[in-house]
């Protein structure tokens, strides 16, 4: 339990620690990128079968219900966030090549690592994973629509569905399924209890790993291309910056409660970069840059992601003042 605590306690630093790995290996060892690149999905799925484990699935349907945070999270994703990116892919180089590696991870909410980094900044995960199934449909009707609105049909005609019905099976519906199986068992058996408090600790490890799999396998072909792309970043950083804010005005309009405002936040601003990528590399000839726009936009996130879940708890939906207290968000009755 203590190792458990100060894990929790000190996990900045086990990211830190992680991101510095990444870059040295990157930066030292470039060859290990495919070695790093082909772990990325399962790393994925065991982050998330540990984060899975801690949602009570007895409260799941509870959340697959909650109207008003699916009309929030939905809302945001497919209405506000395309109009606010095409508003900041403006300021970009009007380069094919370009715009639609940032269309494509913009224009996607994050069905992934979006649960952990919530569940740290002490938000209702159970709210997004209930979300997850809808946002992955939705994303994956609507981004060739998207793409064709912002690019032309050329462009949306390349994109293959398959990567995202993967990426549902594989870090979605297995991890919940087998997280589901294990909380059945911990009802009927000692060592299925056991199993499931020893991954309790897990999350935050495994956020470390993921970050260091991550970097490590994508800085090499970012390095190749840094001096195009260096365009993006600004563009990405606005976007962490934008998004939350809007998400938080989205939440007390909504007037959801603390964990389910720090949900609809995150939800708001984190992207489906990871599961964007083999779109990305799949692309055809002449858009062999879009694959850095997106890891690009994966390095940056992740530095967001980390500052985000102090700066969500701490300032933007902080606890309400007292224990007698309305929800912070919530206007008076």
């Amino acid at each position: 339990m203590r190792s458990r605590e100060w894990v929790q306690r000190h996990q900045i630093l086990v990211y830190a620690v992680a991101v510095a790995l990444a870059v040295g290996i990157g930066v030292g060892r470039p060859a290990t990128a495919p070695l790093f690149e082909r772990l990325i999905t399962p790393v994925l799925a065991v982050l998330l079968y540990a984060t899975f484990l801690e949602i009570p699935f007895g409260r799941f349907r509870d959340a697959f219900t909650n109207g008003r945070f699916m009309a929030g999270a939905l809302g945001l994703n497919f209405l506000v966030v395309p109009v606010v990116v095409y508003g900041l892919t403006r300021f970009l180089p009007q380069e094919p090549v370009v715009l639609v590696g940032a269309f494509m991870v913009l224009l996607t909410p994050c069905i992934d690592y979006v649960i952990p980094f919530t569940e740290l900044a002490d938000g209702d995960a159970e709210q997004i994973t209930a979300a997850t199934p809808a946002l992955l449909l939705l994303q994956l009707l609507l981004l060739p629509l998207y793409l064709w609105l912002f690019m032309g049909s050329r462009i949306a005609t390349v994109v293959d569905p398959e990567p995202f019905l993967e990426a549902f099976l594989l870090l979605i519906a297995l991890p919940l399924t087998l997280a589901w199986l294990t909380e059945l068992g911990a009802t009927r058996s000692r060592i299925a209890r056991g199993w499931q408090s020893a991954m309790g600790w897990l999350p935050v490890p495994m956020m470390g790993v993921t970050l260091l799999v991550v970097i490590a396998s994508q800085l090499p072909r970012v390095q190749d291309s840094i001096g195009q792309i260096a365009a993006v970043v600004p563009v990405y950083v606005a976007f962490l910056v934008v998004m939350p804010i809007l998400g938080r005005v989205a939440a007390g309009v909504l007037r959801l409660e603390i964990g389910e405002s720090r949900a609809l936040v995150f939800t708001a601003v984190t992207r489906n970069s990871l599961v964007v990528l083999p779109l990305a590399l799949a692309l055809p000839a002449g858009y062999e840059l879009a694959p850095a726009v997106v890891v690009t936009q994966t390095l940056v996130e992740l530095t967001g992601m980390v500052a985000l879940t102090r700066v969500v708890p701490a300032w933007l939906v902080p606890e309400s003042p007292g224990p007698k207290s309305a929800p912070a968000i919530a206007p008076d009755e």
